[in-house]
Formats: structure tokens, sequence, C-alpha cells
């Protein structure tokens, strides 16, 4: 924050007034004036953007200038545009305060990646991002702090990459093997996989952005490919989705919000049933193309606006603009669940006589320990548990995982799993009906390094 008041001062100031103002802004005012209030009026008087994003286009076509318009609002702020920027895929969000001054958001959406080299090179105060950090990214942004840590990190949407045909075309589903066959160019016409005789036409993102990164790590990449050199590449989700929806030999991927007129298949991975990019699918990441979408920030920084913007975000009212524009919200709600012939007995109970909440638990890589999301999801299950008064003997934890070599095991770690979500909510006062450990059953994704991760999850349950 403070290079960018000192790179933007009027050279009749001197070094000394700088170090006075700065000096206000970081000590003299309480978080409550940015949390609650309009942030400090002195960074409105500044000609630089109070915020600059950079990163994902999914996030940054619509999401992030919503979510900005919204922050904007929620402090009282008005006359508040969306104009574009000189370059494809930028925008500017202007508002005027309460006391009349003009104020402005700078967003850049050219893929992930350019966020995370925004933070680097200083260019950038948010990093959105439709991919995790890679490590390769949290070692060049050493300098800045734990770029992995929960400061850092901000899950604000959940996202389900659509593989998307055009509308005529018969197929319905296809595994994530195949996926990889087609975007690499082994399997090459449509008869191959049951369709009517002609070429397959590819579609796909770009280098930068983060939907491809997705699309790589959990299908080609995971089943040993590369994408074919014959793939048409697009910087704009919308641009390759009404593309693939004019073209009867089209196929490609896309962000959730993006389908528009194109179809969507059903997707399998490893073992898994066929699922439609669903909402309660991919509120619970059980879909196999299911993503998480991300703001990082510098956890040493004290840019306000920052503070602002991701606290928004996670607000009841940045998650219903999130729900507004497409995507998944983390709210939580109760769904039922159709029991069905695979499904362990004592599940199918379950499924029958209580209803699932619109969350999964899961853990970082490696550890024991819940990871980022997780530990906001549990004030979030809370917040529902209490609204709907269901703190004792209403809930149960169900524990999955991946298989191990004693059935025994896998059983007895899925239901630790369930007991580390029991510890940390029993310590609000949740009294539980059942904890219950199913092993390796019912998985959602292939038992690879990721889908292990995915498999390894705690459902809650309520009566």
């Amino acid at each position: 924050m403070s290079r960018v008041l000192l790179d933007n001062e009027s050279d009749t100031w001197s070094r000394a007034s700088s170090l006075i103002l700065l000096g206000f802004i970081c000590y003299a005012l309480p978080w409550s004036v940015f949390a609650a209030q309009q942030p400090a009026a002195s960074l409105q008087q500044t000609e630089a953007p109070l915020l600059r994003i950079q990163g994902s286009n999914t996030i940054g076509a619509k999401l992030g200038p919503a979510l900005v318009k919204g922050m904007f609002e929620a402090q009282g702020y008005s006359a508040i545009t969306l104009l574009p920027g000189n370059i494809e895929n930028e925008q500017r969000i202007t508002a005027t305060s309460s006391k009349g001054q003009p104020v402005r958001v700078d967003l850049a959406a050219h893929g992930s990646s350019t966020g995370f080299a925004g933070l680097q090179d200083g260019s950038a105060d948010i990093a959105a991002a439709s991919r995790p950090i890679k490590d390769a990214e949290v070692a060049s942004l050493a300098s800045l702090g734990d770029m992995k840590s929960r400061d850092a990190e901000q899950v604000i949407a959940i996202d389900g990459l659509a593989i998307i045909l055009h509308p005529s075309n018969p197929i319905s589903s296809l595994r994530t093997d195949q996926l990889a066959q087609v975007f690499s160019g082994d399997i090459n016409n449509w008869a191959q996989l049951g369709g009517p005789a002609g070429d397959i036409h590819l579609y796909a993102r770009d280098d930068n952005s983060g939907t491809y990164d997705t699309f790589k790590e959990l299908v080609l990449s995971a089943n040993g490919k590369s994408l074919a050199a014959s793939a048409k590449r697009f910087e704009s989700n919308d641009k390759l989705s009404d593309t693939v929806s004019s073209d009867p030999q089209g196929i490609g991927f896309t962000g959730l919000p993006s389908i528009r007129q194109a179809k969507a298949l059903a997707i399998a991975s490893g073992d898994s049933q066929p699922m439609l990019p669903t909402r309660t699918a991919i509120a619970t990441e059980d879909y196999p193309l299911s993503r998480r979408l991300y703001l990082y920030n510098s956890p040493n920084q004290s840019q306000p606006w920052v503070k602002a913007l991701v606290n928004f975000a996670h607000s009841p009212r940045g998650q219903a603009i999130v729900a507004q524009n497409g995507f998944i919200s983390q709210t939580v709600s109760a769904v039922r669940i159709t029991p069905t012939a695979e499904m362990p007995g004592a599940y199918q109970q379950l499924s029958t006589n209580a209803q699932r909440l619109s969350v999964n638990f899961r853990f970082a890589e490696g550890s024991a320990d819940l990871d980022n999301k997780a530990l906001r999801d549990l004030n979030r299950v809370m917040d529902y548990l209490s609204v709907h008064d269901k703190l004792h003997q209403n809930v149960v934890l169900v524990g999955f995982g991946d298989p191990k070599s004693d059935p025994a095991r896998a059983k007895l770690l899925s239901k630790l799993r369930a007991m580390a979500v029991r510890r940390e909510l029993a310590k609000q006062g949740v009294i539980f009906k059942d904890i219950i450990g199913l092993g390796d059953v019912l998985p959602v994704a292939a038992n690879d390094q990721e889908g292990r991760i995915k498999n390894r999850r705690v459902e809650v349950w309520v009566y």
C-alpha cells in the first residue's frame, strides 16, 4: 500500500509529509473503519486505483466486478460504474464516496498466472485464480509471506468445469480418461465414442487460463496426455462456448456460468458414477471437474481495501452475488439424496431419513488438518445448525477415504477424519447423533494423488 501512495504523490509533496501520511494510515485508523465503514478518506484522494486485481478470466469477466460493486454499495458509495479498459478483458469500476470523492478499482483478467506475476512485480494487490497456487509460485512469492496460509488464500466460490458439446450431439457422458484421449487427439472421430461419424473439433482455453490449468491437471496430465496442437485456443470462456454451440462437431471446456447455449456432459472419474455439473454435486466438490475459485494476497500486507473485498466476498451478501453470477456459493443448505442400490445400508438409511448439507470437509494435502476452505466452512455449518435448531442430537458425520490393503484400516481412517471434524464442531456446542466411517466406498474420483484428496472427505447430515 505504501508503494502505491508514494508512486503517485505530487512532486510538490515532501518526503516528510509522505511519512506522516503513511504513519496516520497504518497506525491511527482502527480496522473497524475498513470492516464496517468506508475505508479512510485519505486513500480516496490519490489518483492511483484503490485496488488492483489481476488474474483469472473466469473471475474477472463478471464475478470480480460484481463483488467490487457490491462492496462499494455495502459501504455507501454511489454512482458505481463498470467501464471497459483500453485492452480486452480489462475493466475499471468507478464510484463516488459519501464526500463526493471519485474512486476506482482496476481489474485485468488475462489468466490466473498473470495474477501471481502481478503480485510478484507489484502491479497487483490481489491475484484472482481459478486454480490453487503452484509450488513454484509460492516459492517466487516467499518474500510476501506464506501464500498457502489462511490469511493469503481465500476460496470465494466453487465452480465446475463443464465439458460442452453442440446441443444436437447425442453423447451424454464420458469418463475423464476418454476426455484425455479426445483432447490429445488419440480419439479424433465421434464414431469412436458412439456418436455420428465425423471429425472431432477441439476448443480449449489459452495457456494463461486457470480453466486450462485445471483441465490440464484433472484430465490431461492425470492420464499422461497433452493437448493436441489442432485445438483452437480462446482467452474468453463465453467466446469458446458460443463457438462450440455453433459447431455440431465441436467439444470444449468452460466454467459453469459460460455453458450458455451448449450442452453439458455427465462426467465420471475412476469408479465414480457419471455426474452432471449440478449445483449440489459442485457445492460438495463431488463432481469430478469441480474446482475452487480463489483470491490470493500477501498475508503480511495491511492494504485495507484488500481486507474489505475479502471480507465482503465471504459475507452472506457476497456469497449471494457469487450465486447471482452463475457460480456455486458456499452458503450451506440441506438437500435430499435419493437412495441407490450401490449405497451401503447405513448410508441408504441416512438418505431415507435425513438430509445432507451442501458442504464436504476436506483436508490439506498430506495432512490430517482441515484445509483453508474447511476452516471457514466450520463457521458456515455452525450458522446453519444454529438457525435451524440442529445443535443437539441431530447431526451425523460420515467419513470417507481411499482404498487400503486392509479394508478395516480404510474404515478406521475414514472415521478418524470424521472425528477430526467432530472435535472442531463440538468446541462450539454441537452434540452428535452419530459418527460413521465408511472407508473407500462411494468414490467421487479416481484414487490417484489428486483423487485421493477428493475421496478423503467428511459429509454432514442432519435429521
